[in-house]
């Protein structure tokens, strides 16, 4: 797995090809911006454009990297980083929000302007590609066109720590492909004395969501009525199961709803840890041990698995409300992230997924392989098979009513409350009563 699979590329680009969904579909007005005009002030725009994130510290530098190239090549306006909540005080020009941020931001009176917008105003065209079947469909309208910009895209993979392998005896260079074998090397870590075996961050969107996908099983049951969950499936249930035994077996360790698992990993703490591939560029910076990287397990007993995982993370919104030439600046600078150079960049030092072909195409580079490890494993993954109705995305998970109901009723079985029939039984149960 160490080499990117040229038909996993392939079959990316064939289905991500640059297309009318994120580009204008009619000639912009203006004319088109080149590519030395971002060094040209824009009259009457704002001295700065704030922008505000939810990365955390290690992305929040990588972010600021970004932000200084762009700002030192251009005598305008600068884009500058602020540390504080977006809805604390004027809205920013610019916001980068997670799951939990999206859906308070979303409510309400609209607090953005369409991506797509601002980039066909600005004549800029936008060399992103079409939206991937496996993607959340947050920063997308009806028309499948950007609303804002998905540069924080990761989707679950495994991590482990190579020197605890090689104390226990497994293949340090070869991780355990589904479940059933990873509890064999859990096993031998436990043994080797290992206090914590494996732990993973965001259980929800990882142990349910995504492991249905993974399987091709339902998340949620749709009409033309209503939606609801529908995470009380075979798969679903043997495997919460599984996972409840191995919390009693201590094989298991939870720490939180979100990232916290990672922070232990990187200490080192935990031997293997399912989480956001993004993750992979601040674990080899954290952690003072080797890292290892590798696709997430799946039930091999299940006919047509492994089929495809699926993508979602932060995403970059513009602010309503601003003056006409702050948004040429804000559509500058999206320009520039979509570069090429930039595109690699943010791949190596941020983690995060490619958004355009030329971002693809520089991360096949021998040269980066190493670095971008994490990429080919998560290109890989959402590729492994075409999408189904059943295996893709979204948006009512995401929903934090939705996503609440899930991680309490995990937390029921890690508790030994209830059995995970009845926590996942429930958990359909009760999302039939939401609005």
């Amino acid at each position: 797995m160490k080499n990117f699979s040229r038909s996993a590329l392939g079959l990316l680009l064939t289905s991500l090809c640059v297309s009318p969904a994120f580009a204008a579909t009619q000639k912009p007005a203006a004319k088109p911006v080149a590519a030395h005009d971002v060094a040209s002030p824009a009259a009457g725009a704002s001295a700065e454009i704030e922008l505000v994130h939810s990365l955390g510290a290690d992305k929040g530098e990588q972010l600021q990297k970004l932000v200084d190239r762009f700002n030192a090549k251009t005598t305008g306006p600068k884009i500058v980083i602020q540390d504080r909540p977006w809805n604390e005080g004027t809205l920013p020009h610019l916001m980068i929000l997670g799951e939990r941020d999206q859906q308070a931001f979303l409510s309400g009176a609209t607090r953005y302007r369409p991506l797509h917008q601002v980039m066909k105003e600005a004549g800029i065209k936008m060399e992103t590609l079409r939206a991937p079947a496996m993607m959340t469909p947050t920063p997308l309208d009806s028309a499948n066109r950007l609303v804002a910009l998905p540069v924080g895209l990761s989707t679950p993979v495994m991590f482990y720590n190579k020197q605890a392998f090689k104390e226990a005896g497994l293949d340090t260079e070869s991780a355990p492909p589904t479940w059933q074998a990873l509890q064999g090397a859990l096993g031998k870590l436990v043994a080797a004395g290992q206090s914590c075996p494996y732990t993973t961050a965001q259980p929800a969107w990882i142990l349910v969501e995504n492991t249905s996908a993974w399987h091709n099983e339902p998340v949620i049951a749709e009409s033309k009525k209503s939606t609801s969950l529908a995470i009380n499936g075979m798969l679903e249930v043997k495997h919460v199961a599984m996972l409840s035994s191995w919390v009693k077996a201590r094989y298991l360790h939870l720490f939180g709803r979100d990232d916290e698992a990672v922070e232990h990993f990187a200490k080192g703490e935990c031997a293997v840890l399912t989480a956001a591939s993004g993750a992979w560029p601040t674990l080899k910076r954290q952690a003072s041990f080797e890292v290892g990287v590798a696709a997430l397990p799946y039930h091999e007993e299940y006919y047509g698995a492994p089929q495809n995982t699926l993508a979602d993370g932060p995403a970059l919104w513009v602010g309503a409300g601003k003056k006409a030439a702050d948004y040429k600046v804000v559509a500058k600078f999206i320009d520039h992230w979509l570069s090429a150079e930039s595109q690699v960049e943010w791949q190596r030092n941020a983690g995060y997924l490619p958004l355009n072909r030329a971002g693809l195409l520089a991360s096949e580079s021998r040269l980066l392989a190493a670095d971008l490890l994490n990429i080919h494993i998560g290109v890989k993954q959402l590729t492994n098979k075409p999408v189904t109705a059943v295996s893709r995305p979204s948006r009512y998970p995401q929903r934090a009513a939705v996503r609440r109901i899930i991680e309490e009723e995990l937390e029921s079985v890690w508790e030994d409350r209830k059995p995970s029939k009845l926590a996942l039984d429930t958990a359909v149960a009760r999302s039939r009563t939401l609005d």
